[in-house]
């Protein structure tokens, strides 16, 4: 199973990965995760990513995606994996593309949470509050302000990602804004398990 969960800050997009994952028993590759183990294991595209990193800038779509390729290569992503975090772009969508047809590989499914912006500012208010009361540490980017500069990036930079995709009829859409058991099922159906 090889999977794309897309969708805003807040969908739901870890909760229902980590479910797949434990259902399928194939990775979640997180892109942030996949370029600071690539650095930390040395590998040559890592050590690229290290000297731009290390210079302040941003990893190019070309590093990102040789990370990708890399990752999808090793011994547990062979019967399939989750991607959370990429294509962020459709610069990446279009890579991601060209790396598959590649490798001889196709994607199961593109699967987007499509939730209401308002909804979801008052779910991740709620979370701190949650936090907060149980004595927990709030995330830093699960403050009101530091989600709204979160979901203005997603909305002019990911968001045309779905349209790339539901413009080559491979988009799936799912309400996530059904509680937690009803997004699971809902994505069963449309992976049809």
């Amino acid at each position: 199973m090889k999977l794309i969960l897309l969708g805003p800050p807040g969908a739901g997009k870890g909760t229902q990965a980590q479910r797949l994952v434990d259902k399928f028993q194939i990775p979640q590759l997180s892109t942030g995760d996949m370029l600071r183990a690539a650095v930390k294991a040395g590998t040559p595209t890592g050590m690229r990513a290290k000297s731009v990193m290390d210079a302040g800038g941003l990893v190019s779509d070309e590093l990102v995606v040789g990370i990708i390729a890399d990752r999808i290569a090793e011994p547990d992503a062979k019967r399939g994996f989750i991607l959370d975090g990429f294509p962020r772009t459709v610069g990446q969508a279009e890579a991601l593309d060209a790396l598959l047809a590649r490798t001889d590989m196709r994607l199961d499914a593109i699967i987007e949470l499509k939730v209401d912006e308002k909804a979801l500012l008052g779910r991740i208010e709620k979370r701190a509050a949650e936090t907060m009361a149980a004595g927990g540490t709030v995330r830093a980017d699960d403050n009101p302000e530091a989600f709204k500069v979160r979901l203005d990036a997603y909305r002019t930079q990911t968001a045309p990602v779905s349209a790339y995709y539901a413009g080559r009829g491979t988009l799936k859409t799912v309400d996530g804004m059904m509680g937690i058991d009803d997004v699971t099922k809902a994505i069963d159906g449309v992976l049809g398990v």
